[in-house]
């Protein structure tokens, strides 16, 4: 059997870690004279416990320099994105109003994987403390992801991650003792970004409120706004800082790791950040051309507006600055389609991954030469490096799991009484982490509150699975993983 201590441990340090980040809403509610500081206070004190209690109980199995086997490094990284909501949806129960316990769960889900999905109606006059929790919940998880994207899914293998092993630091066995000097360099990262991003909202017309909030849900590509109608409350301007932001968090953190150590030349030559760039380019254009034509709209009008929904929806941030459902069938589509390609690996970027299609994509080229020239050696390359058959085969199987999913959550949502439109969206959203959901279900301000709890239930599953990379979930199912 595997031995769980080491997991409770680390767990249990993060349970901790995120009932002391509830004082800050509480300290903001305090402030603003709203009686609702009281929620924030009862769950950090029982998270704070609950943290404690796990990690002292688990602390004598930690010895010095010792790191985590690769099956405690799956058990782990599902264990955290379980535990965290569980303990992240306390002040919503409490304090939000109206929140069942079910609306609790799936916004603290979605907060913490940064799918942007929302239950809450009436977000304008939600407590200063609750907006500020959704953004805080996260910011936590996109840290959270880029920092088991470089340091876990490598070692683990899944999805075609082992090709950054030698990036993502090689770590496996010394898990805990280098994660640490990693794990630094990253957060030094996203924090600065954050603050800039927050400082240029603030500059342009933001209350330093919603810059913080706004600031925090962008760097994470969560999409969490304190407004019913998101970015349409705000000034043009701020779009065009929201793009530059969203579009440097989706892309790899490492490679702003070593721009801090003034290296640029990875960052320039990453196939992943050219391609990313050129293909949100690509839909921007295309819709922006769709809208010139059908609506005789201004070309800046129409560009800035396309652009800056199509790279919401691209980097899986989800905010919205127009009702996207009246955009028309053409725009429809291609918010489809980039919604399933998503941000780049080790971002805080969502869906499949721009290297897993350039790899595939290059697979399909060299199967072809090797049809035309059965005799040549030819092999697939990415960025310059010969890609394994074992990394080729896992991005299959990560694209062959996706689609089922897919299929499956889109299935079990219709089997609770959504329309096949709602359906389709719902499960796109949830399993590839993305934001908005369509369909006469959807609330007029985008939430999925008129869902029924079994299909709300569907989608915190799906949204969990999608933002760990299915594999590293699906691998606990098996029974053979948990013997010794």
């Amino acid at each position: 059997m595997i031995d769980l201590r080491p997991v409770g441990y680390i767990i249990g340090l993060l349970i901790a870690t995120l009932g002391a980040m509830m004082l800050f809403p509480m300290a903001l509610d305090y402030m603003s004279g709203d009686g609702n500081w009281m929620a924030f206070l009862e769950s950090s004190v029982l998270t704070c416990l609950a943290g404690a209690v796990l990690s002292l109980s688990c602390a004598n199995s930690t010895a010095k320099g010792q790191g985590i086997t690769l099956r405690q490094s799956f058990v782990l990284t599902t264990g955290t994105w379980v535990m965290l909501p569980a303990f992240g949806a306390l002040p919503f129960i409490f304090g939000a109003p109206d929140a069942t316990i079910t609306n609790a769960v799936f916004e603290a889900v979605s907060g913490v994987t940064t799918t942007g999905t929302t239950v809450f109606v009436g977000l304008d006059t939600l407590p200063p403390g609750v907006n500020l929790w959704r953004g805080i919940l996260q910011w936590l998880g996109g840290v959270g992801i880029v920092i088991v994207a470089l340091i876990f899914l490598p070692v683990m293998k899944v999805g075609g991650m082992q090709f950054f092993r030698s990036e993502g630091f090689d770590t496996l066995g010394k898990i805990l003792p280098r994660a640490l000097d990693i794990s630094t360099a990253l957060i030094q990262i996203y924090i600065v970004l954050t603050v800039a991003c927050a400082a240029c909202y603030f500059a342009l017309g933001m209350s330093g409120f919603d810059a913080v909030v706004h600031a925090l849900t962008t760097v994470s590509t969560g999409g969490f706004s304190s407004s019913d109608i998101s970015f349409g409350k705000f000034a043009h301007s701020m779009e065009l800082v929201a793009i530059v932001f969203m579009l440097l968090a989706s892309m790899p953190f490492i490679r702003f790791v070593q721009v801090a150590q003034g290296n640029f030349t990875p960052l320039w030559r990453d196939p992943q950040v050219r391609a990313y760039v050129r293909w949100n380019a690509y839909g921007a254009l295309a819709v922006t051309a769709y809208e010139m034509y059908h609506f005789d709209r201004p070309f800046l009008e129409s560009l800035r507006e396309s652009s800056f929904n199509i790279v919401s929806t691209f980097s899986g941030t989800g905010f919205a600055s127009v009702d996207l459902s009246t955009w028309g069938p053409f725009p429809f589509v291609v918010l489809i389609t980039v919604g399933l390609i998503g941000g780049c690996t080790s971002s805080t970027g969502c869906s499949v991954k721009v290297f897993r299609y350039l790899i595939l994509f290059e697979a399909i080229k060299v199967q072809i030469r090797r049809l035309h020239s059965p005799s040549a050696m030819i092999d697939v390359r990415y960025a310059g490096r010969r890609v394994g058959d074992d990394v080729i085969g896992s991005v299959i199987v990560f694209f062959t799991l996706f689609i089922l999913t897919f299929g499956v959550v889109a299935v079990a949502l219709a089997l609770t009484g959504l329309e096949t439109k709602t359906a389709f969206t719902a499960a796109w959203t949830a399993v590839a982490n993305v934001g908005p959901a369509f369909g006469p279900e959807v609330g007029p301000t985008g939430a999925v509150d008129g869902f029924p709890a079994a299909a709300r239930w569907i989608m915190v599953g799906g949204m969990l699975v999608g933002r760990l990379e299915l594999m590293s979930v699906y691998v606990l199912l098996l029974a053979r993983f948990w013997r010794s």
